[in-house]
């Protein structure tokens, strides 16, 4: 299986020359270090960052520079820094080619919880539900299942919902999925993880057709 880093690491191939892309909290923010170097990226961050770069080094941080998760952040040459209302803005225009985003629960039709447990102190939902209202490719980074073993990739959310038949793309230390009107579809599978494994771990609809490859890291 997969760590978070591989997750970021296949997630990365996922970024095109030229995207403007918006990185949530948890796994998605490792993105930014594995972008292939030969092409030109604007990452943002909805605390109004734009052309954010790799983590800093250890020593080389500075506390004025961090992303939407409060971690120290590097910048690119031509970087921009802005308040929160041309932020949403941004996002809100379409103006964010691919959004990666983590998730407690993903639905078979595409629905995503991503805030709230219930019962559990929380700030707010933040910038979530105007990424998934607006983004037109979403693909989510997380782990197949929580702490207990229980899936994650789930017929219906049984948590409070962020947004709606929105997500189009899953990857998981066990699997790559995409989102179809059919429900889960595998494409790719981590290496050394059979279809069998991956299937146990999927409550919603998983779609198996012909030999699945292995995920290419």
């Amino acid at each position: 299986m997969l760590d978070k880093h591989d997750i970021a690491k296949r997630i990365a191939k996922e970024v095109k020359d030229g995207y403007y892309v918006n990185l949530g909290i948890g796994i998605p923010t490792l993105v930014a270090n594995y972008v292939q170097e030969e092409i030109s990226i604007e990452f943002q961050s909805e605390n109004g960052v734009l052309g954010m770069g790799p983590f800093p080094f250890e020593g080389e941080e500075d506390p004025d520079l961090i992303n939407a998760g409060k971690q120290t952040i590097t910048t690119l040459p031509g970087a921009s820094f802005f308040d929160s209302s041309l932020s949403f803005a941004m996002i809100r225009g379409k103006h964010v080619d691919l959004t990666i985003l983590g998730a407690m629960e993903v639905a078979e039709n595409g629905d995503i919880a991503n805030w709230k447990i219930p019962g559990r102190m929380v700030k707010g939902m933040g910038g979530a539900m105007d990424l998934v209202a607006s983004a037109e490719n979403i693909i989510v980074a997380m782990m197949h299942t929580n702490k207990a073993g229980e899936s994650k990739l789930l017929k219906r959310c049984t948590l409070p919902l962020t947004g709606v038949g929105c997500v189009k793309k899953i990857v998981t230390e066990l699997a790559v999925i995409e989102v179809t009107p059919d429900g889960f579809w595998l494409i790719e599978r981590a290496p050394g993880v059979s279809v069998e494994t991956i299937q146990k771990a999927t409550e919603g609809k998983l779609i198996v057709e012909g030999e699945v490859p292995e995920m290419v890291i």
